[in-house]
């Protein structure tokens, strides 16, 4: 839902550059491969504005709309219901309009080859932890941001999602790396930014245009 947008309108839908922010995301998958099935989930309340807004937007991509869950969790393994095994399956923030055709290269290329790719970036700023009431610095060379698409054969990843629930699971490297696997990481964008707070619509819109 995005609350930190300050919208009721939920932030996959939210326009930049005249579109949802869905179908831009939906756009950088498909020009990079047209064949590529593409499954969307949705909670079940936004089925029907995603659909009208793919008639008004004449927006004719090929994908198919699934019914999320009750938690992301839940929501994947609703997805991966619809991917067969021994492929290869890319997991992505619909709100991550941003993702580069080059970036979904590697991705794909890095988890054919080790199981699993997970992009990251290298943090910028000074890092603090925060401790009780305290706070002290820490070595931001240790700590990496991490991105989507989170990519895996899919058969391995379909395997983790079928451990029980934990409130540590925070995306599929978590969810891969607590059924014993090890997860690959591949350099990230800072361009691929995920749409979380109204700045970020602003920054996305510079980017698309530039």
């Amino acid at each position: 839902m995005g609350m930190r947008m300050n919208t009721s309108t939920p932030k996959q839908f939210l326009r930049v550059a005249g579109k949802p922010v869905l179908m831009h995301t939906i756009l950088r998958f498909y020009h990079f491969d047209e064949k590529m099935k593409i499954i969307v989930v949705l909670p079940f309340d936004h089925i029907e504005t995603w659909n009208r807004l793919c008639s008004e937007q004449r927006f004719l991509v090929p994908h198919i709309v699934i019914t999320g869950g009750s938690e992301r969790f839940y929501s994947v393994i609703n997805g991966l219901a619809n991917v067969p095994e021994n492929e290869l399956v890319a997991i992505h923030d619909g709100v991550r309009p941003l993702v580069s055709e080059d970036l979904i290269a590697r991705c794909f290329e890095a988890a054919a080859t080790f199981g699993s790719a997970i992009p990251v970036i290298s943090p910028n700023e000074s890092l603090r932890k925060i401790e009780d009431s305290a706070s002290y610095p820490v070595d931001r060379n240790q700590f990496r941001l991490v991105q989507t698409p989170q990519t895996f054969i899919s058969n391995l990843i379909i395997e983790a999602y079928h451990q029980p629930f934990k409130s540590s699971f925070t995306d599929d490297a978590t969810v891969f790396e607590s059924s014993r696997h090890r997860v690959h990481l591949v350099e990230g964008e800072p361009e691929n930014i995920k749409i979380t707070r109204p700045a970020d619509l602003r920054i996305a819109e510079a980017l698309m245009r530039k």
